[in-house]
């Protein structure tokens, strides 16, 4: 039966076989054996592009449960930041205000005990509670998971009440947010990015001005996220109907002279990164000082300071400096460069050769981005690198471009 088939590709995460037995007309609204909706099967293993797939279809987040609750309740419940603005965006603005009530409530209980201990009083299971560390995909956030009696939530709980609080119209001031962020101590934890999130949407003169005011602050936590703000703002979209972002030149004025006088590594990366989505050729000069900087994060931003086009380098000494950082003791410092390359348009010989030596790494997506960038370029090395790649989990790779590259340069050598 479809149903069965559904709720298979349910539980194994398959988003886009999901898609397919929709598509063929299967219900959204589909309950396994235990009367437990496909939504909720969804929300319970964190999978968001499955729910939002079911979303789509027209599975209901509004729906009554058996329990008194509701698919997006379960989700505020489950710390996912990222699940629970999807879920929102479904509501249509159906939420009653007793509803928005009851959503606020759930989630400040749950930022208030916290996670363990909020899996502690809804299990009554003993004894110490696992935790490890991930990076959900679909919200693009990290979160540590916690579990206890053989469930488990994320721990992002503030960023959940941040997320339903700005949707809800409850304005929190830029203090509040910040106390909101540095209390996780996390720059990386979904936390903090929805603090920086919910600001940067403000884009206004108060905010901005409040940021900047902790570009010395001695606590390099708190000039971390002046940092990540400036960045956002620089890339947020204008309040009025044009092209040109309104902080897009503050920010390079502010971001120029901070990169040079930054001592923190994470401060200092994240001054890069905000440096690397605007264009101005000084900006070329401030990465390449920092190539051989001793923090991987801060070499990890190289790259992207030296790209100011699609199609060429402009300083002469960019593809040296990226072929150097290639070949870098540090993975995740190698992971930018081959992300940078895989797609750059003004592929050449000194390009492909770099993303050559990208073939034995160990990261395997590493693998597939330098093969398919080497058969974009129309370089024959991609059809020994295809071998190399080695067996690929094609439930993670519902889009398989990537992945057909090597066909698709085939067709072109042949004709």
């Amino acid at each position: 039966m479809a149903e069965d088939r559904l709720i298979g590709a349910v539980r194994a995460g398959h988003a886009h076989v999901v898609r397919d037995i929709l598509r063929a007309g299967a219900d959204p609204e589909t309950t396994d054996a235990g009367g437990v909706p496909a939504l909720c099967l969804a929300v319970g293993a964190f999978d968001g592009y499955v729910a939002e797939v079911l979303l789509e279809a027209g599975a209901d987040p509004l729906r009554p449960l058996p329990d008194g609750s509701t698919p997006l309740l379960r989700t505020v419940t489950s710390g996912n930041a990222g699940l629970t603005a999807s879920m929102l965006g479904h509501t249509a603005n159906r939420l009653r205000a007793e509803e928005q009530t009851d959503l606020l409530a759930c989630a400040r209980h749950w930022c208030e005990t916290g996670a363990e201990t909020g899996l502690r009083h809804a299990t009554g299971a003993p004894g110490p509670a696992g935790s490890r560390r991930i990076t959900d995909r679909f919200g693009h956030n990290e979160y540590n998971v916690i579990t206890l009696g053989g469930v488990s939530v994320y721990d992002g709980h503030a960023a959940v009440l941040t997320c339903l609080e700005a949707r809800f119209g409850v304005h929190r001031s830029f203090d509040e947010l910040l106390a909101r962020a540095v209390a996780r101590a996390d720059g990386s934890h979904a936390d903090w990015s929805g603090a920086t999130a919910v600001l940067a949407d403000r884009l206004d003169e108060e905010t901005w001005e409040a940021a900047l005011a902790l570009r010395s602050d001695p606590d390099p936590l708190r000039r971390l996220f002046a940092a990540d703000l400036v960045w956002l703002f620089s890339i947020a979209g204008s309040p009025v109907l044009s092209d040109e972002c309104p902080f897009e030149r503050r920010a390079l004025d502010v971001l120029l002279p901070w990169a040079v006088e930054e001592t923190d590594p994470a401060v200092l990366a994240s001054v890069l990164c905000g440096l690397s989505g605007l264009d101005d050729p000084r900006i070329e000069e401030v990465g390449l000082a920092y190539r051989a900087h001793p923090d991987p994060r801060v070499r990890s931003q190289v790259p992207s300071t030296l790209w100011r086009t699609r199609y060429a380098y402009t300083h002469p000494k960019a593809l040296d400096v990226l072929a150097a950082l290639a070949r870098d003791p540090d993975a995740s410092v190698r992971w930018t460069v081959c992300e940078q390359l895989y797609e750059f348009e003004g592929r050449g010989p000194a390009v492909a050769d770099i993303l050559a030596g990208f073939l034995d790494e160990d990261n395997q997506l590493v693998r597939i981005k330098a093969v398919s960038g080497l058969a974009d370029a129309n370089d024959p090395r991609c059809v020994e690198g295809a071998r190399l790649i080695g067996p690929v989990d094609l439930a993670e790779w519902p889009d398989t471009w990537l992945l057909d590259a090597v066909s698709r340069y085939e067709q072109r050598r042949d004709g």
